[in-house]
């Protein structure tokens, strides 16, 4: 296990409190919202891993499983599934905890694909050693 696997697994890519800019009338949270910190999250898993630029170019199919609401803690959990020669492949669990119920629950998860870059902007070797 390298360290930033070993690193991944002990905390969360990022933990947020929704809140109600976040959430649409019923007091449930957009998934645009989610969708947004699952890329947020695939990126700071891909500097754990390389410390480059990186831009997203894919994200698999995301089914939300339950809904978010206001005052939920969501926790996003990632993993490095691949790294290629310019992409890193990066697994995110989504997991909210409910404070007034004690629950933690499964929001969804993802996989998304993010490309190195250099200056130019265009696609540059991810050296293991980086």
């Amino acid at each position: 296990m390298t360290a930033s696997a070993s690193q991944s697994a002990a905390s969360p890519a990022i933990r947020v409190v929704m809140m109600p800019r976040d959430a649409n009338p019923q007091g449930t949270i957009f998934g645009g919202v989610i969708l947004s910190q699952i890329d947020q999250a695939a990126w700071i898993e891909a500097l754990r891993t390389a410390p480059l630029r990186y831009v997203t170019i894919a994200m698999d199919k995301v089914e939300f499983k339950r809904p978010v609401h206001v005052g939920d803690i969501l926790s996003l959990w990632c993993t490095t599934v691949k790294i290629g020669r310019t992409s890193i492949r990066v697994h995110v669990d989504v997991r909210a905890f409910r404070p007034d119920t004690q629950e933690q629950i499964e929001v969804t998860a993802a996989e998304a694909v993010l490309v190195a870059l250099n200056d130019a902007g265009k696609p540059t070797p991810i050296k293991a050693d980086a």
